[in-house]
């Protein structure tokens, strides 16, 4: 499942974001890339998604949260998608 992380630089919700996501990439075999807000790509993707505040946490594309993250609500969308009810 391919997921995008948006962040910037001293962002302790972005730390955050990526300390969840690694310790769920195995489980879910997620493939996390990192995409720099201040890059050129990170804001068209902001632009293009409407992220409000970082760091925006993009599953296959589309957004699914923004600002803090939750490993519970993160875990419950990646078993929904992987078909999984007990997750």
């Amino acid at each position: 499942m391919d997921v995008v992380v948006l962040a910037q630089t001293n962002c302790h919700f972005c730390e955050m974001a990526t300390e969840i996501l690694g310790s769920l990439e195995a489980e879910f075999n997620l493939e996390i890339r990192h995409v720099d807000l201040a890059s050129q790509e990170g804001k068209l993707i902001a632009q293009k998604v409407g992220l409000p505040i970082p760091p925006g946490i993009l599953i296959e594309d589309e957004l699914f949260s923004y600002g803090r993250p939750s490993e519970r609500r993160l875990r419950r969308e990646f078993g929904k998608r992987l078909g999984e009810t007990n997750k």
